[in-house]
């Protein structure tokens, strides 16, 4: 069944990791098989995979954090975080100058995109929707207004830590003084609001300043798996009152309750959990048009921290079955794989051509 991954950090993967994603998965496998850190040589995750799996459309990401005071890993200043994204964008324009992928910024292209996969996918590009995770890269608030130029379509506030525009997870607090500014921009431009990874001030903050599309890429439940990376149900709720969507991430440690990293095996954790994180968003919004996958896959983790039985993002697949053992119709499965994902950003983006 064709897939939206609502999440991949795919130039990161490339551009940082030199990783080369036109191989097999188990080819970059071998080609780490020696380095030691952790997500090294069990990586999930490539562009032949990725057809396998029929993931024809992701929503792909740049990534650079300004380093802070509790924050160890980032660039010295947030010039240097755009300077470093712009190259992650750079790796993306390549693969769609050489006809691998298709960089996705209005409505009709999905419309495009989709009637070829439907029709055969062999030959059709993967489509990809740029997000931007975490807004350090975005060195002033009106500089938005170029990314959107660029092909950015979604951007979340912050990461890990605080970034120039929110506190986000493993602390608490709102958003900072340039929080605004910059949600006002986006909202002028039409670009949608990540709220993933967001603390919860934050989060209630920048719902209740934007009245542009909202979601949440790649979280799950913490009804399920208490920590404050993930939403509660009343956040869900709010999102869900928005007409927003949640992706399902695959990260061990937010499916399994006390996951200590290095240390559990991935044998306690199955794709079951997914399905049950998918199911609870279902139950709280009474339908399925609300939940998704945004999987999250070798986002500085590999198979040592995924359910044990999945190998390759192509595994994503394994979910339909276990979502039918739950009772959810082939329809309803279709929307949770694709269907909500489509309709949301083809809204996203018809909403701003129609403006323009």
């Amino acid at each position: 069944m064709l897939l939206v991954d609502a999440h991949l950090d795919l130039a990161m993967n490339a551009v940082d990791w030199d990783r080369n994603l036109d191989l097999q998965v188990e080819e970059i496998r071998q080609a780490e098989g020696d380095m030691t850190r952790p997500g090294r040589g069990n990586g999930t995750t490539s562009l032949p995979e990725m057809r396998r799996g029929e993931v024809f459309l992701s929503v792909v990401t740049v990534i650079s954090r300004t380093a802070r005071p509790g924050l160890s890993t980032g660039a010295a200043s947030q010039e240097i975080s755009c300077a470093r994204a712009r190259g992650q964008l750079a790796y993306y324009r390549v693969l769609e100058s050489q006809g691998k992928v298709r960089i996705i910024t209005q409505a009709q292209q999905i419309d495009d995109l989709l009637g070829a996969w439907q029709r055969g996918g062999g030959n059709a590009p993967l489509g990809f929707i740029l997000s931007m995770e975490g807004a350090d890269p975005i060195v002033w608030p009106e500089q938005v207004h170029e990314w959107y130029e660029l092909g950015l379509r979604q951007i979340s506030l912050s990461h890990y830590g605080v970034s120039a525009y929110a506190h986000g997870t493993g602390t608490e607090g709102g958003l900072t003084d340039l929080g605004p500014a910059l949600l006002r921009e986006m909202e002028s431009t039409g670009i949608a609001l990540d709220l993933t990874h967001l603390a919860d001030g934050a989060f209630w903050e920048a719902l209740d300043r934007f009245n542009g599309p909202v979601l949440a890429s790649h979280n799950n439940c913490r009804a399920l798996v208490p920590n404050q990376r993930q939403f509660t149900d009343e956040q869900i709720t709010a999102l869900i009152e928005r007409d927003g969507i949640v992706g399902a991430a695959l990260d061990a440690w937010m499916l399994y309750p006390g996951w200590i990293r290095g240390e559990t095996s991935p044998q306690v954790l199955s794709l079951a959990s997914v399905a049950d994180h998918i199911d609870h968003v279902c139950q709280l919004a009474g339908s399925c048009r609300h939940a998704a996958i945004g999987s999250d896959l070798d986002g500085g983790y590999g198979t040592e921290q995924t359910p044990h039985d999945l190998d390759t993002i192509a595994d994503l697949q394994k979910l339909s079955g276990l979502l039918a053992n739950k009772g959810y119709s082939e329809n309803d499965i279709a929307s949770i794989f694709h269907g909500n994902w489509l309709r949301f950003f083809t809204n996203v983006l018809d909403e701003k051509t129609t403006a323009e």
